[in-house]
């Protein structure tokens, strides 16, 4: 009987994860998840003259050009960016997201 408590316990602490991670997951800003999957490796150290998260000034230019300039860039590639940041699986409207993540959390307005 000892036995079957052990794995009772073992499944009750691994259904109380995967119930948090949902729950992280749902309350996750929308675009996070993708930037977090596509964007963070070259976004965040800045790699090939990728603007960085959280760099302002660099955002506020690019936003000067509109919005949709931004996602359009995004899905067709820019620069030294392969189309779609080579996240193949993601949407256009995951990678709308996804910019919106980045100006907000570089503290640029979008204009939406």
């Amino acid at each position: 009987m000892g036995k079957h408590v052990g794995l009772w316990v073992v499944a009750l602490v691994l259904g109380a994860c995967s119930g948090d991670s949902a729950e992280m997951a749902a309350n996750a800003k929308p675009g996070q998840s993708t930037y977090n999957e596509a964007c963070i490796s070259c976004h965040n150290p800045g790699i090939s003259g990728a603007p960085r998260l959280g760099d302002t000034d660099a955002w506020q230019a690019r936003i000067a050009k509109g919005r949709q300039a931004l996602v359009n860039s995004t899905i067709n590639g820019l620069n030294s960016m392969p189309a779609k940041g080579m996240c193949w699986r993601c949407s256009n409207e995951d990678l709308g997201n996804a910019v919106d993540y980045i100006l907000e959390q570089s503290g640029v307005s979008s204009g939406l």
